[in-house]
Order: C-alpha cells, then sequence, then structure tokens
C-alpha cells in the first residue's frame, strides 16, 4: 500500500533510495481516523471531548510513520551504494537503534541490532545498513523474523562471504502486560557463511559486545 495520495510529491524519493514519510494519503488518514474513532467509544471514551478530537487522526499519522517501512525496498537502499572494494575482512555496524510494533498486541518493542559482514568484492556505505535495519523494522514485526529479513537482504544482495545479525530487545508486551516483567531483554542471532564457523562468530561478538557492561 503506498502511503502517499496518487500523483502527490516526495521530498526523498531520490535521496538514495531512502524515504521518509512526511506526507500521508489523506483517504487511508481518513478511513484509520474513523475506525479508531469508534474504538475509542467501545472503550468507554468519549471521542468529541476536547483532549480527544484530533486523537484519531493523530492515531493514523503515527500508525503510517510507524509502518512506513512497507513503502521501502530494503535492497534497493543497499544497491544504492554499492561499490567495488577488494577489502575481505569484518565490516561492523553495531549499536543500531530498533524501533518496531510487536504484531500480535501492537506493541512496540525496541533496542540495538548488531550486523556485520564479509565482503566478498563489493562492499556498501555504512549509513546504508541501519537503514536497512529500520525498513525491516517499521513494519509490524516478531523479533525472530526481523533478524532473519535483515540477514537474508544482506546476503541476498551483496553476496558477501557471510553476515551476521544480533537484536536485543524489550517488548512492551511483556513489560505492560501479560507477564509484566520489566527488565526481560529478548536477543536473536542469525548467521551465514564464514559466520557459521565458531572462531569467526566468537570474534564477532567480542567486537559488539566489548565495553557493554
Amino acid at each position: 500500500m503506498r502511503r502517499r495520495a496518487p500523483g502527490a510529491p516526495s521530498q526523498d524519493d531520490d535521496i538514495d533510495g531512502y524515504a521518509k514519510i512526511d506526507q500521508y494519503n489523506p483517504r487511508t488518514v481518513k478511513n484509520i481516523a474513523g475506525h479508531f474513532h469508534g474504538i475509542l467509544g467501545e472503550l468507554g471514551e468519549d471521542p468529541t471531548r476536547e483532549g480527544l478530537v484530533k486523537t484519531p487522526e493523530r492515531y493514523a499519522k503515527a500508525m503510517h510513520f510507524l509502518t512506513h517501512g512497507y513503502d521501502l525496498d530494503p535492497a534497493a537502499i543497499l544497491r544504492s551504494a554499492m561499490f567495488k572494494e577488494e577489502y575481505k575482512q569484518m565490516v561492523i555496524v553495531k549499536d543500531i537503534e530498533v524501533y518496531s510494533m510487536c504484531e500480535h498486541h501492537v506493541l512496540p518493542f525496541f533496542g540495538k541490532a548488531h550486523v556485520a559482514y564479509i565482503p566478498n568484492g563489493h562492499i556498501v556505505g555504512l549509513s546504508k545498513v541501519p537503514r536497512v535495519v529500520d525498513a525491516f523494522a517499521r513494519r509490524l514485526q516478531v523479533q525472530e523474523r526481523l533478524t532473519t529479513e535483515i540477514l537474508n537482504c544482506i546476503q541476498d544482495t551483496l553476496q558477501p562471504q557471510g553476515v551476521a545479525v544480533i537484536i536485543e530487545a524489550q517488548h512492551m508486551c511483556m513489560v505492560m502486560r501479560g507477564i509484566q516483567k520489566q527488565h526481560s531483554i529478548a536477543t536473536t542471532s542469525a548467521f551465514t557463511g564464514e559466520f557459521e564457523h565458531d572462531r569467526t562468530r566468537a570474534e564477532f561478538v567480542r567486537l559488539v559486545t566489548r565495553g557493554s557492561d
């Protein structure tokens, strides 16, 4: 689903294949806002009171932004800054902020991603790795799938000797509801190629955890 109205200009379509969402499809915003207006009423609220009059529209626009990854092509983001290079050592981008929405309860989960790859003839601009993470995170997700989607995109697009991804995140569905454990952190990982070897994987883990408490 495209988020802009047909024919609406975008400020960012030509910026490295990465589009910020500052414009919204008016029809979609109206439809989502209408549904949320009804939800507020079902919850026992008065959607017409001063503090809530504009809340349905704000909610609709917030959900647009929080799920704008559906309109991004992560592989295109990588291809926009691929360069031939004979570097053969590990490239790591660590402590990438992750903000996503759990598809089971539509509550946030957030944390950090650590991503590495070993080039095989091509490198990619370093800023593109966090943008790929964001493109997949800004969708309704589960952490396990998010981890493998990032890994597969980098592996399929760059064809490196290997890729490693670790995500550490706190889930509001565990903190605010359900079991209500305030300090639980979920960690997921995925590896391909050279990172499937114990020595390479151990080096990656050592480098991303160095300096951590």
